[in-house]
């Protein structure tokens, strides 16, 4: 047992050692593989000259659009006539897109609005400036705001740590298969289970990331008309074409309700004519009966 014992533990610790190496190698090599992306390169490898060749094998000429990797986030703000509706009509369009909703939070009208509703889309990348477009359909946009970030070195680093996790963890299991110490198969196990968790969070990073890059995410927030912010004016202009705006509003305003009250007015002013007529005509009779009552009276 003495003369197996050290031969197993020098084995181990030079496993260790060469998984820990990998790493470091793999983590380095991660970091440089793509130095058009995320940091500017170097005079040397921009001009293209001699001094960049170390990087050209690993991108030094410049990733294209199609190798990065990209995560796009947004907000939208829509007021609409029926916020519910427009929620579901949200919906169906992302779903043609073939996208979907994660999140879906609907309130009821309530003090004389329409309602509102937040939605939180998944939309494919590629089809994203399609959905905003759709989307403003569906009423009036307030705002709408988008973020690209570039997460190309995370995914290359994460590749590359990932791969030289398995290649340490396949070389624990051959080498558990050939130990016979109790104690040096304990510790084989340890190390094994240590890389084996490690590994699944890293794969499990990976595909977040990889959802996250395929699958742009969009918070649309509906709103009805009666909460929707009131533009006003900054500037002289703005107030002035504002000013002007209220008047030829008062002034339609005017007209509609004169409009609207004109047949009234018609109708009024006859029958307030032939109300005077007839005073008239029967003070005029009153007149004539008193001036013949006396001439008759004489005779």
């Amino acid at each position: 047992m003495k003369r197996i014992l050290p031969p197993a533990i020098v084995l181990l610790a030079a496993l260790a050692l060469g998984g820990c190496s990998a790493l470091t190698n793999s983590e380095s090599s991660g970091g440089q593989a793509g130095p058009g992306v995320g940091a500017p390169a170097a005079p040397d490898e921009a001009g293209g000259g001699e001094g960049g060749s170390d990087g050209g094998d690993s991108g030094g000429e410049g990733e294209s659009d199609a190798d990065r990797s990209i995560v796009t986030t947004g907000t939208m703000t829509i007021t609409a006539v029926d916020p519910l509706e427009a929620a579901a009509e949200a919906t169906r369009i992302v779903e043609r897109l073939g996208g979907r909703v994660d999140e879906r939070s609907e309130f009821a009208p309530e003090g004389g609005d329409a309602g509102g509703a937040i939605l939180t889309l998944r939309i494919p990348a590629d089809e994203l400036t399609g959905a905003i477009e759709s989307l403003r359909d569906l009423g009036e946009v307030e705002h709408v705001a988008t973020t690209a970030s570039d997460v190309t070195r995370e995914v290359q680093d994460l590749d590359a740590r990932i791969e030289a996790l398995r290649a340490s963890h396949d070389r624990l299991l051959a080498l558990l298969a050939d130990a016979t110490d109790t104690k040096v198969l304990i510790e084989i196990e340890t190390a094994v289970s240590d890389r084996q968790a490690e590994l699944e969070s890293l794969e499990a990073h990976r595909r977040s990331l990889a959802d996250a890059v395929s699958m742009s995410t969009l918070e649309l927030t509906l709103q009805s008309e009666e909460v929707a912010p009131v533009d006003r004016p900054e500037t002289f202009l703005d107030g002035l074409a504002a000013g002007w705006n209220a008047m030829v509003a008062l002034g339609s305003t005017t007209l509609v309700v004169f409009g609207a009250l004109l047949p009234w007015l018609v109708l009024g002013g006859l029958l307030a004519l032939l109300i005077v007529w007839i005073v008239r005509l029967a003070h005029r009779r009153s007149r004539g009966a008193a001036a013949a009552a006396p001439g008759d009276g004489t005779a």
